[in-house]
């Protein structure tokens, strides 16, 4: 076991989302309860003054400390959280206050490791922690996080990512998830397992499960497109190659290719397999059809070639996936 009252700061700040401040603690706070010995973390929550900080939720949260009196601690782990601003059309845009980016790069020079939870990547980002990093944060943000920091490989798909000493989360809850995979770190899987029954979680998902899922995706602006992802959800068990795709378009494939990438950003052959993929995961969730006949039904062809796709977009495989989510039926 690790090292006595690990200590944990949270910042706090203006507008920031309430579950990304108090979702952490709670998943921090089991772990004592939940093993024999007095091994555990202290987790303060940190703003500029010892003022109430109201966040995006309008609930005053009071810190336990001021960011620059715990500059002058060993700090184990720094938790970021985030903020965004929702304009008129609804769409979503993560916010970086200069005065709070300079103490994340402060503060992260005091501490053993770093983690963003959703947007709070935006900041880790601007503070120069995820320059030449691979790093995700929320979907709706992923593509603002690109274009800001090129340096970035951003990956919208993960719950979160670790990249050394530096962790980025996913989207809101997801900061459950991030917050067991740092106690598994620290303290093991069987510690962790109990901290997750006790939150009522199925399993501690691992870090390869995807956020959103094809059919949430944004929709597309035209109409082609739409009636193309249409055709390809209806007809996932046929070859769907790019030939077949740009036949049913009445395009070339070349002018196919350049509209998947300008509407969706990603390949036709990356969305085929992303979209078999999901209709899988469903299948391994909710039914007991073997491997083989999931492969079929899902246009993979072979088990193999299932396997291949889900180590790509998942980092797993059926199999595994299968024993952690399934429902019964």
């Amino acid at each position: 076991m690790g090292s006595v009252n690990r200590l944990i700061v949270i910042m706090l700040f203006t507008d920031v989302d309430l579950l990304d401040v108090t979702g952490p603690p709670e998943v921090f706070s089991l772990l004592r309860r939940e093993t024999d010995d007095e091994t555990g973390y202290q987790v303060v929550l940190a703003a500029e003054t010892m003022d109430p900080v109201t966040t995006a939720a309008g609930v005053r949260v009071l810190p336990d400390t001021t960011f620059r009196e715990v500059s002058g601690r060993a700090i184990d782990t720094l938790l970021v959280p985030g903020a965004v601003d929702v304009d008129d059309q609804r769409r979503v845009r993560a916010l970086t206050d200069p005065a709070v980016v300079s103490w994340v790069k402060e503060l992260a020079g005091r501490s053993r490791r770093v983690a963003s939870v959703c947007v709070g990547a935006h900041l880790l980002a601007a503070a120069g922690l995820l320059d030449g990093k691979r790093a995700t944060t929320h979907w709706s943000t992923a593509q603002q996080l690109a274009a800001d920091h090129p340096a970035v490989e951003v990956d919208a798909d993960p719950i979160f990512i670790r990249e050394g000493g530096v962790w980025t989360g996913a989207g809101i809850t997801a900061c459950l998830d991030l917050s067991l995979a740092l106690v598994a770190e620290d303290f093991g899987e069987a510690a962790v397992l109990r901290v997750a029954r006790q939150l009522v979680m199925y399993l501690k998902r691992p870090s390869g499960q995807s956020q959103f899922s094809v059919p949430i995706e944004p929709v597309s602006t035209t109409r082609r497109m739409d009636d193309l992802r249409h055709h390809i959800s209806r007809h996932l068990a046929a070859p769907l190659t790019l030939a077949d795709l740009a036949e049913y378009a009445h395009v070339s494939e070349r002018q196919l290719t350049r509209i998947f990438r300008t509407e969706l950003g990603v390949t036709p052959a990356a969305y085929v397999e992303c979209a078999r993929v999901e209709v899988a995961r469903n299948q391994l969730e909710t039914s007991d059809d073997t491997l083989e006949r999931v492969a079929s039904a899902c246009g993979f062809g072979t088990v193999d070639t299932l396997i291949r796709a889900f180590r790509r977009r998942l980092d797993t495989t059926p199999t595994e996936y299968r024993s952690r989510f399934r429902h019964s039926v």
